[in-house]
């Protein structure tokens, strides 16, 4: 039997402490539950009601909600910056959403890098950093600032993608920082200036939007775990 490495017990240890916190113990597990269903309404209101109900600590709160955001990767980003933006105004809004996403990349990019592809796919899909690699191949050493500034590539994606390529943490850090200034102060600026029906409108494109990438995504991962099954079920019809 192979022995395993001091490093490979760590993360391990690792993993099962974070999953043991998040399944017994009670706090933490509702929170989560509290989370997923409120980025499941797609409401910036409900958003900016739950940064708020924290008081002098929301900033901290909209934070670490960014940061989950980052993990879980179809959650969208974008209603945490539209909520801080109403809420702290568009400029400290903007640089709130910027560092909290800068944070969210840089730890997609390390449990990548730490915990493999696997791991990842976990997060993620398959089909999903099949396709960023692919993007990265095509556009080499500009791939992440190309990505960050194209809206319609999943920003979390990327950065799971890239902490399982060679790439330096900081070349990626610092594409990922100068590529996404640009959506955040636009996302910033229209949800802290626009107001009423104008504001519902554009909210519900980029809900139309992102509900549409998700759609396709899933529609792409069935599609190719039940073509696996068929390939499986043939080969096995054929050894029998």
């Amino acid at each position: 039997m192979r022995k395993l490495s001091k490093s490979v017990w760590i993360k391990i240890g690792v993993l099962v402490v974070v999953a043991l916190i998040c399944i017994f113990v009670t706090p933490v597990r509702n929170g989560i539950k509290n989370i997923v269903h409120l980025f499941s309404l797609l409401d910036v209101e409900a958003v900016k009601e739950y940064i708020l109900s924290f008081g002098i600590w929301a900033p901290v709160i909209s934070f670490f909600l960014m940061i989950f955001q980052s993990i879980a990767a179809p959650l969208p980003a974008f209603l945490i910056t539209f909520a801080n933006a109403s809420l702290f105004g568009w400029v400290k809004g903007a640089i709130l959403s910027w560092s909290s996403a800068m944070a969210g990349a840089a730890l997609c990019f390390y449990i990548s890098r730490i915990y493999g592809r696997n791991a990842a796919e976990k997060f993620t899909s398959k089909f999903a950093l099949d396709e960023i690699e692919k993007f990265f191949e095509r556009y080499g050493d500009y791939a992440i600032l190309i990505a960050r500034l194209l809206p319609f590539i999943s920003f979390d994606i990327v950065s799971y993608a890239a902490g399982l390529t060679p790439m330096n943490f900081w070349s990626f850090f610092w594409a990922t920082g100068l590529g996404q200034l640009p959506a955040t102060l636009i996302y910033s600026y229209v949800g802290g200036m626009l107001t009423g029906g104008v504001k519902k409108f554009v909210t519900g494109l980029l809900i139309l939007f992102s509900l549409s990438a998700l759609i396709f995504l899933m529609k792409k991962i069935y599609n190719d775990r039940t073509a696996k099954k068929e390939t499986k079920m043939k080969t096995a019809e054929k050894n029998q």
